[in-house]
């Protein structure tokens, strides 16, 4: 949306409905804060944690707060993992890149051995500590799940020489019951899981959303019910009937959204009766 038109017509910073709100647009929840705060503490240690939840109940937000956070922390290297349905010579290929090791992605040895001695290397000779993100893990293979776990372990486990955030739906948590990540499992630390919404945390969102926008009275307290109820507990969904409303307003100029808006915005469109049959003559 024209950010200059929001500015002008509701003196709006930026559309609170976007997928991509500046981080003092993002609500960060008890749980969400608690869940940051023990992975900063993990990453002193290394080893897994786990976000875990259906589409739209806030899993990917929860992940990016932890990225935003953990690159304010000194000596922490955060990478994330663009691919994770990829095979294993492109999960290396992709860590090689992540983490500035030079592989040769035919040779997994060779990989392993090589980004095993720089995360060495970062933990003997400085305070580094490297991190990888991975959003939709339910795509990752059991293998690849699997070559992550030994990748990041040393001295027989007494040692982790990364930390892996892994978020991803109940496919992931049916993944990890797979009899050769049994292992995997028993070594996340820490979980966070995302729930379908209340009424009030839905409200509260909203409220958030439009105040840190610039503008808490963009939308009527009947609309903001209305768009609560129709959004079914479902966060995504929420803000998408969110910014459907605004644009309509944007376009028709209006000064705030009601329900009447919201009718007009989302209410099919009615087809034309049919015409009358002519009267017999």
């Amino acid at each position: 949306m024209n950010a200059k038109r929001l500015l002008s017509l509701w003196g709006l910073k930026w559309n609170p409905f976007s997928p991509e709100l500046p981080s003092e647009g993002l609500l960060v929840t008890a749980a969400v804060e608690n869940f940051v705060w023990r992975v900063e503490q993990l990453v002193q240690e290394g080893g897994f944690a786990l976000v875990c939840g259906e589409s739209g109940t806030g899993k990917s937000v929860a992940l990016r707060i932890v990225a935003e956070r953990l690159a304010a922390v000194r000596d922490v290297v955060v990478g994330v993992l663009q691919r994770p349905q990829s095979r294993p010579a492109d999960f290396y290929r992709e860590l090689g890149d992540v983490f500035s090791v030079k592989l040769t992605p035919w040779n997994r040895w060779g990989g392993f051995k090589a980004l095993r001695e720089r995360w060495r290397a970062h933990l003997t000779s400085s305070r580094i500590k490297p991190v990888l993100l991975v959003d939709e893990a339910q795509e990752m293979s059991v293998e690849v799940l699997s070559e992550l776990r030994l990748l990041s372990s040393a001295d027989f486990d007494a040692k982790s020489l990364l930390t892996v955030v892994l978020a991803g739906d109940g496919r992931l948590l049916e993944r990890l019951r797979h009899p050769d990540l049994v292992p995997l499992a028993s070594r996340i630390r820490t979980r966070l899981t995302t729930e379908a919404a209340s009424r009030e945390e839905l409200s509260e969102l909203l409220s958030h959303a439009l105040a840190k926008a610039g503008n808490a009275m963009l939308m009527t307290p009947e609309l903001r019910n209305t768009l609560v109820d129709h959004a079914a507990g479902n966060y995504r969904l929420l803000m998408t009937l969110g910014g459907e409303l605004l644009a309509y307003g944007m376009a028709q100029e209006v000064d705030q959204l009601d329900e009447k808006s919201y009718l007009e915005a989302f209410q099919p469109t009615r087809p034309r009766a049919a015409s009358k049959k002519k009267a017999r003559a």
